[in-house]
């Protein structure tokens, strides 16, 4: 019984403090309508603002009363003077209430406000003209039925006054509802969730801990069966559970992690299988009609007189289906070991002849390479067109990633390497978006791309194709600041097995 108890006990103060904290909650959360109903208050600020260019309006017209009868009087032009200066103040002030105004009730008060000052401006410009040239009579009679258009004017801006104020009294009377209903809310949901916590309290000690009860008694008697050591003190009952699924729990981790190493196996076996399905149908397909393409362009180039700009474009067209053709062929041999057709040729030369195959390429991508090159490398054992592959992959993934252009600079370099001895090390860098530092692991593993039309095929086929070399490729990125591509090859001739 003391377990049991134990067990409630333990639930009871997880209830309790449920409890406490919602109740907490929930006088925070009807504090907080308080506080919200203060900012509320703060919404109205922009409608008292409005209301105030308002008041200052219809002050600068009332200020602008009474001048031109006194400009009758005595015809001093000071009163002329003060007058044209309260005219600007109300245009001030209708230009500050025309940024206030948000509505368009709103504004179309302020259009009429404005369209009727500009009448009774001209009018009393009138009234003045009479004044100064005399006729009195003229512009006493005008003067009259100018005083009726300024009350007009005066009532508009009493009625654009009256919209703000009505608005203020209205946002404070919404502002209040809105509070007093979150406050019945808020107390409402206090309600409901003690109730529910006090029903779930019931339901679990009933509906769980009596089951898990009964359920550590069967493993203790199972626990029992082998030793008799604890048959008078068993631990609780969670104790013992935890115990026994805690143990299923390892056996199914070991059995999902080798089921996760198999599954990933057999991933990469189809993967490779469909691969070489693949690149053999593609090969088939793709070889046959460029061939004759190659064909025809010879026939052609042989048949007309073309200039020396033609010419280069044809040997161009010829190379880059050349080049074409040797993916198709990488694709196939992916899912194959490659066979090497070694010969003795300095890197250097498959550099220039990378650079001038991809030479209209990168003007198209407006990339500028900079060689930086001592002298010649010395020739080493390598296949050109695989190593041409390599530089060509690199390039071209450097002229996407520069979507705006930019410069790919190669350093050409002899070494010596701690594993590989003496060595040529070929640095491939750009300025480009770099490679973000949590992909940078996985660029050369098979099908891994960032691109939305990538196969994942290139930079593992470049990663492959300099293994085989025996040699290695190296990457230096930090994301914002260019990759930099390093091919470590060795100068000894290790191949010979290899060739074919």
């Amino acid at each position: 019984m003391k377990k049991l108890i134990s067990l409630r006990l333990k639930i009871y103060l997880i209830l309790s403090s449920l409890i406490i904290i919602t109740l907490i909650s929930g006088i925070v959360m009807i504090w907080y309508t308080f506080r919200m109903e203060s900012v509320l208050n703060l919404l109205i600020e922009k409608d008292v603002a409005a209301f105030q260019a308002a008041e200052s309006l219809e002050a600068a017209l009332v200020n602008q009363k009474g001048f031109v009868t006194y400009y009758f009087l005595d015809n001093d032009p000071d009163w002329l003077r003060q007058l044209g200066e309260y005219r600007q103040i109300f245009k001030e002030r209708l230009g500050e209430a025309k940024l206030l105004s948000d509505d368009e009730p709103q504004k179309e008060i302020i259009t009429a406000i404005e369209n009727e000052y500009g009448s009774y401006i001209e009018l009393k410009d009138r009234v003045i003209a009479y004044y100064k040239t005399g006729e009195r009579e003229k512009g006493a009679r005008l003067h009259r039925g100018v005083r009726k258009l300024f009350f007009k004017i005066l009532d508009l801006c009493e009625e654009y006054k009256n919209i703000h104020r009505n608005r203020m009294a209205l946002a404070k009377e919404k502002s209040y509802n809105e509070a007093v209903n979150l406050r019945f809310f808020s107390i409402t949901a206090l309600l409901v969730v003690t109730f529910i916590v006090v029903l779930m309290g019931f339901f679990l000690v009933n509906s769980i801990l009596k089951p898990i009860y009964r359920l550590a008694i069967e493993a203790g008697r199972e626990g029992k069966t082998g030793s008799t050591k604890d048959s008078g003190n068993t631990k609780d009952e969670i104790s013992v559970l935890a115990k026994s699924v805690r143990e299923l729990l390892n056996d199914i981790d070991l059995t999902h992690f080798e089921l996760e190493k198999s599954r990933e196996h057999l991933q990469q076996a189809e993967k490779m299988a469909l691969v070489g399905k693949l690149a053999a149908g593609m090969a088939h397909s793709i070889r046959n009609p460029f061939t004759s393409v190659k064909m025809r362009l010879f026939s052609l180039g042989r048949s007309q007189n073309l200039t020396e700009t033609q010419k280069d474009d044809i040997k161009v067209i010829s190379d880059e289906i050349r080049h074409i053709d040797t993916i198709v062929q990488n694709f196939l041999e992916f899912s194959r070991p490659p066979k090497l057709k070694m010969q003795k040729i300095s890197p250097s030369v498959v550099v220039d002849l990378a650079i001038q195959l991809l030479e209209h390429r990168l003007k198209s991508y407006d990339v500028t390479v900079n060689l930086v090159r001592k002298k010649p490398l010395p020739e080493i054992d390598v296949d050109p067109e695989q190593l041409k592959e390599v530089l060509v992959n690199l390039m071209v993934n450097s002229c996407e990633a520069m979507v705006r252009g930019g410069l790919i600079s190669i350093h050409e370099n002899e070494e010596n390497d701690t594993p590989i001895g003496k060595a040529v090390v070929l640095r491939l860098s750009d300025n480009g978006p770099g490679i973000p530092e949590s992909v940078i692991g996985k660029v050369l593993e098979p099908f891994f791309t960032t691109k939305e039309e990538g196969t994942g095929l290139g930079l593992s086929i470049v990663a492959r194709i300099i293994e085989e070399h025996g040699g290695r490729i190296d990457i230096k990125s930090k994301e914002g600041e260019g990759s930099i591509f390093i091919i470590t090859l060795p100068v000894k001739d290790r191949f010979k097995g290899k060739s074919a």
